[in-house]
């Protein structure tokens, strides 16, 4: 599975500058507002000192690494939800990615314009995330109007997907994201093709500059990251946090013709992780022969691992764990 990150904020926070350096991809990253018409995508590899190791091991002809994909999205305004600036075209761009990298300008540069003409993080944190609010009110007032003729029948699947919609209109109306709502995971499921983009995952992403001044934000309890895109700094913690975000982790295969690294989700069986190479393993998946990372390096060998007994074989109740170097048999 390839992870994609909507890169968001107002306009000059820094949005296409830290795309660019995460990229090394060429953007315009001018200094005014909207410069950024059309998402850019970027794929980013994942740094993960573990592959290059076990693929020096194996000698390898290839390596492949992990990817994220970035989406550079234009700069949301106040009104974004009403279109604004260019808002409603920006918010369809955002309902398209997994988890939303928020870009929050901390430093002070008197040469660099922003859009309220003063640097508040919190502030700017509260208009976009006001934006996100009122659209996913409007997403979900639709759908309440469209459930009608459902609800005069008493149809058991429309009313129970009402009452999940009136918790939304609830917290939405208090200014308060989907997350507030405290959804199981059976009625986030039941509301799933709403694609509300309150309820995506959210990473504070605090644009830092070691040139200027910086703003402390106060951000308890939420993901967050420090980064300085002109000096590079903070990209790993960026990706690391993403991967955190998200409950994802990394399996390895190995041999002499490459090594890879596979993105899955915590807690993902033997048959579920082999669907990252290919759909066909889950169901023609006998077992697995796993071996930890670190216990094949240090065992210098895939037949010293094995006679060390480092080499387990699985089946498929087995939950793989991040490290795992898995050869699947099927």
């Amino acid at each position: 599975m390839t992870l994609s990150l909507g890169i968001v904020g107002l306009p000059n926070v820094g949005k296409s500058t830290l795309f660019n350096a995460l990229t090394k991809k060429s953007v315009p990253a001018e200094n005014y507002p909207f410069c950024t018409i059309d998402p850019s995508v970027g794929i980013v590899p994942v740094p993960d000192d573990r592959l290059y190791k076990l693929s020096e091991l194996s000698k390898s002809e290839k390596t492949i690494p992990a990817v994220i994909e970035f989406v550079d999205i234009a700069g949301l305004v106040k009104g974004a939800s009403k279109g604004e600036g260019l808002g409603n075209k920006f918010l369809t761009n955002i309902r398209e990615v997994d988890a939303i990298a928020h870009v929050v300008r901390t430093f002070q540069d008197p040469f660099i314009i922003h859009v309220e003409n003063k640097i508040s993080p919190l502030d700017d944190i509260g208009v976009i995330n006001l934006e996100l609010v009122l659209s996913d009110f409007e997403t979900v007032s639709k759908r309440i109007s469209n459930l009608s003729k459902e609800l005069k029948k008493q149809e058991k699947e429309a009313v129970v997907e009402e009452e999940i919609l009136k918790k939304l209109m609830k917290v939405f109306e208090e200014g308060k994201m989907a997350t507030d709502a405290n959804l199981s995971d059976d009625e986030k499921f039941k509301i799933k093709s709403l694609n509300l983009l309150t309820l995506k995952p959210m990473l504070y992403v605090l644009n830092t500059s070691e040139a200027s001044e910086n703003l402390e934000v106060g951000l308890p309890n939420i993901f967050s990251v420090k980064v300085d895109p002109v000096f590079e700094q903070g990209f790993d913690d960026l990706i690391k946090k993403s991967y955190e975000l998200l409950g994802l982790e990394t399996y390895f295969t190995t041999g002499t013709d490459e090594t890879r690294a596979w993105t899955i989700k915590i807690g993902s069986t033997a048959p579920i992780a082999g669907t990252a190479i290919h759909t066909d393993f889950k169901d023609k998946f006998i077992r697995a022969e796993v071996v930890y990372w670190k216990d094949l390096l240090d065992a210098g060998s895939y037949i010293e691992a094995r006679a060390k007994g480092k080499v387990r074989t699985e089946g498929k109740d087995y939950i793989v764990k991040d490290g795992d170097v898995i050869e699947f048999k099927i």
